[in-house]
């Protein structure tokens, strides 16, 4: 299972080239990140946040540009005792092609004792079912 967001790139995003510039990709990662959030049943800036971004990478494997739409799916690659690591596959939303892949650790973090905790097991479960198993 993977939570999938939709993004239409702005000009904003591109640079002198006439592609997306490659710190435009971090932001749909964050919003796919963000989503993948609420569909686990956490909100971003609340008491209770329980998440903390340690690693985010992206490889571009195609050039993007204005307009163009892209669809971002996230799923999650590997589950750890305390983190957890997303698989964003960003898409054209047309050719269903590939343009980049990105990861995100996530690590369950106690912001109030500034230390990192075992993931409680309702959201363990929550994970699993998003788990999309690599081959």
């Amino acid at each position: 299972m993977s939570e999938n967001i939709d993004v239409r790139v702005r000009f904003c995003e591109t640079d002198a080239l006439g592609h997306v510039n490659n710190t435009s990709y971090f932001i749909y990662l964050e919003e796919a990140r963000v989503q993948f959030f609420e569909y686990l049943g956490k909100r971003s800036g609340t008491d209770d946040w329980p998440f903390i971004l340690v690693s985010t990478k992206c490889d571009f494997i195609k050039q993007v540009y204005f307009k163009q739409e892209l669809r971002i799916e996230t799923s999650v690659k590997k589950i750890g005792s305390k983190s957890f690591t997303l698989l964003h596959l960003i898409k054209d939303s047309k050719s269903d092609d590939i343009v980049a892949e990105g990861e995100a650790t996530v690590v369950y973090f106690d912001f109030t004792k500034q230390t990192s905790e075992i993931i409680p097991d309702e959201l363990r479960i929550r994970l699993e079912e998003s788990h999309q198993l690599l081959t």
